[in-house]
C-alpha cells in the first residue's frame, strides 16, 4: 500500500513489536500518522470503533516499544480499543489489505495471537484478569511485567474497584494505564469522574486523589496524544516492584476532527462517509428504539414516577436532546449493570416507577441483583432486552442469544416476548404501570411490524395466544421467530395441505398449561422455534411439561455455542432453522 506521496507504509514492515523498539522518534511518530490513516480508511468501509482507536495510536506504540511483549502480559478494557495493539503484533495486513478487513476480530481474542491473552468485549474485567495473572507469575517466582490498560469508561464498572482493591493487597507488580479520555460511550458518570477531572486540572496535584488513597504508586501525564512524554513515562514505571499506576490523558477520536467533535456519534457505529461523516445506511425513521423514546418521554411527562435507567449506553433509549428532556427521570449509572439492577430494585420499593434499558448481551453481568436484589423482593421494575436475538450483536464476546435461559428461571419475574409494536407498547404500558411483580420485556429486534392493537388484559392473567387454530400441527413461535412460525404454517398447507394452530406465547418465563392440556386431542406435534439457545430455553420448559403426555414435540433453536462474526443468515441454515427444513422434518414426524 503507498500512502499519500507515493511513500510505502512503514507499517507494512512491522510485523511484530520487537522492530518498534529498532526505530527512532521520529519513525514512530510517522508510523502513528500511517496508523491514523489506515484506520480511518478501513472504518469508514466496515464500521466499527472509531473513536476509542484514534485516541489511543500513541500510547499502543509507545506500550509496545518500552515493555517487552509478549513477555510482558498487556491487557485490554474495554478490548474495542485494541484496533492498534493488533496492527502491532502481526495483523496489520487486517487493516490495509480490504481482501483481509475481516480477518480479526473487534475485539482480543487469545486465538487470533499469542499477544492478546483473553477473550474480552465487556468492560471493566482488565483489572481483575491482571490480578490473576499477577498472582499465578508470582506463585511461580517468574519476572515480568503485568500491565492493565482500563479506559473508555470502563472504570465506571464495580469489577473495576474489586480490581483495583485486590491488586493493592497483592502488592506486587502490576501496572495499571488508565487511558483517561474524558468519555465513556457517551458522557462519563459517578463521583469517581469527578476526581479524575481534577487530576486532569491539577496535572495529577490533586490534593484528594481516589488511586493514592488506594494505595497505588501515582504517576500522571497529560501529553497522553504525545509519543516524547509517553515513553519515558512508561520507561519510569517499567519493572516496579509494587503497584503502580499512571493516568494518562488522551483525546477521543484524536485526528479526525468529526470524531474529536462527535465523541458519542464516532465511539462505534458503521460504515460512514470520511469528508462528511455521514453514516452510509443511516437507521430507518421508525424503529423499537425510537418507539421506546417516544413513549417513554410522553409517560414520563404524564407520571413523575416514571423513571428511565441505563448503564452505559443511553443511546439505546434516547438521543442527547431526549435525555435532556428527560431531565432528572433519566440515569445513566455509567458500564454498571449490577448498580442498574439494584438501583431499579430501590426505586420500585420507594414507589418510584423505574425501567431499565439494556443490551441482552451486557445484561449477563447482572444475574445476581436481577435475582437475589429484584426478584427476590418481588418488586416491580421493568426490564428492556435489547439486541436477543441472533440477528443482534455478531461477535462472540456480544451475543444476545442467552437470556431466555437467564431470565426464565428466576422466580417472581415475568418474561414477555412480544411480536409487533403494539403488542410491545401495549406489555411496556402495562408492566411500568402494574405493581405486583419485576416485568422483562424481550424487545424485538428488526424492522416494525406493526400488528393489531393488542388489547390483552394482561392484569387479568398472562396468556399465550393462538393465532391459528388448526390440528396435526402446533407451532409456537417466541418473539423474533414467530413470523418464522407463520411462513412454515403457510409451507405446510402449500406443500402438504395441513393447517397446523399457530400459538404466540407471549409469556415465556412459565407454559400455558390450559392451551398444553388442550393440544393433545386433536395435534399429534408440538413445534417451538425461539430466536435463542436451545438449551434451557422456552421449546424445552414446553417439551418438560408434555413429557407424560402421548404427543411428539420437536424444538428448534441456536445450539450452545459462542459463534463468532457469523452471517445470521447463514448460521441460521446451518443449525437447520429454515422453513424447508423444518418443514421436512415436520413431516417426516407425522
Amino acid at each position: 500500500m503507498i500512502i499519500e506521496g507515493g511513500i510505502a507504509m512503514l507499517l507494512e514492515t512491522i510485523q511484530g513489536p520487537a522492530a518498534l523498539r529498532k526505530l527512532s522518534l521520529t519513525a514512530l511518530t510517522q508510523l502513528a500518522q500511517e496508523i491514523r490513516t489506515v484506520l480511518l480508511q478501513k472504518l469508514s468501509i466496515t464500521g466499527g470503533h472509531t473513536g476509542p482507536n484514534l485516541g489511543v495510536v500513541e500510547l499502543t506504540i509507545a506500550l509496545h516499544t518500552v515493555f517487552e511483549t509478549p513477555i510482558d502480559q498487556l491487557i485490554f478494557d474495554v478490548s474495542h480499543q485494541a484496533y492498534v495493539h493488533k496492527m502491532l503484533t502481526g495483523r496489520a495486513q487486517a487493516f490495509i489489505d480490504p481482501a483481509h478487513y475481516a480477518d480479526v476480530s473487534g475485539f482480543t481474542d487469545p486465538q487470533e495471537s499469542l499477544y492478546d491473552l483473553f477473550a474480552v468485549g465487556h468492560t471493566s474485567t482488565s483489572l481483575a484478569l491482571a490480578s490473576g495473572v499477577a498472582k499465578a507469575r508470582d506463585l511461580q517466582a517468574e519476572h515480568y511485567n503485568v500491565v492493565a490498560v482500563i479506559g473508555d469508561g470502563a472504570l465506571s464498572g464495580g469489577l473495576a474497584y474489586e480490581g483495583l482493591n485486590n491488586i493493592v493487597a497483592q502488592g506486587t507488580n502490576t501496572i495499571v494505564i488508565v487511558n483517561d479520555n474524558e468519555r465513556s460511550i457517551a458522557e462519563n458518570h459517578g463521583g469517581l469522574y469527578g476526581n479524575l477531572q481534577a487530576l486532569r486540572v491539577t496535572q495529577g496535584q490533586a490534593p484528594n486523589n481516589f488511586f493514592k488513597a488506594l494505595g497505588f504508586d501515582y504517576h500522571y501525564l497529560e501529553a497522553g496524544n504525545d509519543l516524547a512524554a509517553l515513553i519515558p513515562a512508561l520507561q519510569q514505571i517499567k519493572d516496579t516492584p509494587r503497584p503502580v499506576l499512571l493516568h494518562v490523558h488522551t483525546q477521543k477520536g484524536k485526528g479526525y476532527a468529526l470524531a474529536e467533535q462527535q465523541p458519542e456519534k464516532f465511539h462505534h457505529g458503521g460504515p460512514f462517509d470520511l469528508a462528511t461523516g455521514a453514516a452510509l445506511a443511516p437507521k430507518p425513521a421508525l424503529t423499537y428504539s425510537s418507539l421506546t423514546a417516544d413513549f417513554m418521554l410522553q409517560k414520563m411527562a404524564q407520571d413523575p414516577k416514571v423513571v428511565a435507567l441505563n448503564a452505559g449506553a443511553p443511546m439505546l433509549l434516547f438521543t442527547p436532546a431526549q435525555r435532556r428532556q428527560a431531565g432528572a427521570q433519566f440515569v445513566d449509572v455509567g458500564i454498571a449493570e449490577q448498580q442498574a439492577a439494584t438501583m431499579t430494585t430501590g426505586l420500585a420499593r420507594n414507589g418510584a416507577k423505574p425501567v431499565w434499558a439494556v443490551l441482552s448481551s451486557f445484561m449477563q453481568r447482572s444475574f445476581d441483583q436481577i435475582s437475589h436484589d429484584l426478584a427476590l423482593n418481588d418488586l416491580p421494575g421493568t426490564i428492556l432486552v435489547y439486541g436477543a436475538s441472533v440477528h443482534g450483536k455478531n461477535e462472540q464476546s456480544h451475543l444476545g442469544i442467552f437470556d431466555i435461559p437467564f431470565l426464565s428461571h428466576i422466580p417472581n419475574l415475568i418474561y414477555l416476548a412480544p411480536t409487533t409494536q403494539h403488542e410491545y407498547l401495549a406489555m411496556l404500558d402495562w408492566a411500568i404501570d402494574q405493581t405486583g411483580h419485576p416485568v422483562a420485556i424481550r424487545v424485538p429486534v428488526g424492522p416494525v411490524i406493526a400488528g393489531p392493537i393488542d388489547e390483552t388484559d394482561y392484569q387479568a392473567g398472562l396468556k399465550n395466544q393462538i393465532t391459528q387454530q388448526g390440528t396435526q400441527v402446533a407451532l409456537f413461535g417466541v418473539g423474533n421467530f414467530y413470523q418464522l412460525a407463520v411462513a412454515v404454517a403457510q409451507a405446510l398447507f402449500d406443500q402438504a395441505g395441513i393447517r397446523p394452530t399457530v400459538i404466540n406465547p407471549k409469556l415465556i418465563s412459565d407454559v400455558d398449561a390450559t392451551i398444553l392440556s388442550q393440544l393433545p386431542a386433536q395435534h399429534q406435534l408440538v413445534v417451538t422455534l425461539e430466536d435463542g439457545i436451545l438449551s434451557g430455553g422456552y421449546g424445552q420448559m414446553v417439551a418438560s411439561y408434555l413429557g407424560n403426555v402421548p404427543i411428539k414435540v420437536q424444538n428448534y433453536g441456536l445450539a450452545k455455542t459462542f459463534p463468532d462474526r457469523f452471517d445470521a443468515e447463514q448460521l441460521l441454515a446451518a443449525q437447520g432453522l429454515t422453513v424447508p427444513n423444518i418443514v421436512q422434518h415436520i413431516l417426516a414426524a407425522l
